[in-house]
């Protein structure tokens, strides 16, 4: 009579219950995060006292096609916060290569952002920047607290390109404008969409 051999079952390791406290500084996590390119975005609303809104900001993505979702995060110390939450729209405008200017006065405190910049509106009176690469309209359908940030993702009920202009990027603390290398193969997630 022979013996059939099973072969040992491997548990699984189990997974921990919390995160490891962070082996590193705060200085080295914002350095690493650096590295990562992104581009530059204008983020803007309408507050209900119709008030314009606005900060630049590189936390931008895409979430979904079907529906046509994309997300971006706000830190909670920043005073248009409670402008964007409350809001029901908001623009995402992807800046070109020649708006730098505009990136930088954006992120700066205590002055009128809006004062002299040449905009429309549109859904929802969410102020739309001329010659933005991309502009993304959106209804605020989610947000998530995380963290020291709320991450909103939006339902694009409107966008457009200009096609053929370079955008503007941001990496390690500077801003560049785009080299193409060639093309690129598709991603992963570009596979899935």
């Amino acid at each position: 009579m022979s013996r059939r051999h099973t072969p040992p079952v491997n548990s699984p390791t189990p997974a921990p219950l919390a995160a490891r406290p962070p082996g590193f500084s705060p200085r080295e996590f914002r350095d690493a995060l650096g590295m990562f390119a992104t581009g530059v975005t204008i983020v803007t609303a309408r507050a209900p006292d119709g008030t314009l809104v606005g900060m630049t900001a590189s936390s931008f993505n895409s979430v979904s096609l079907d529906p046509p979702l994309v997300l971006w995060s706000l830190a909670h110390r920043a005073s248009s916060l409670a402008a964007f939450a409350a809001g029901s729209h908001y623009a995402i405008n992807v800046l070109a290569a020649g708006q730098q200017a505009l990136a930088e006065r954006f992120a700066t405190r205590g002055i009128d952002r809006f004062a002299g910049v040449d905009h429309a509106p549109g859904v929802a009176g969410a102020p739309v920047l001329a010659g933005a690469v991309a502009v993304f309209e959106c209804f605020n359908r989610s947000q998530y607290v995380e963290g020291d940030h709320t991450i909103f993702v939006g339902e694009v009920e409107r966008c457009s390109h200009l096609a053929g202009v370079s955008p503007l990027l941001y990496h390690g603390g500077m801003f560049y404008a785009e080299l193409p290398l060639g093309a690129a193969p598709q991603l992963a997630s570009e596979n899935q969409k």
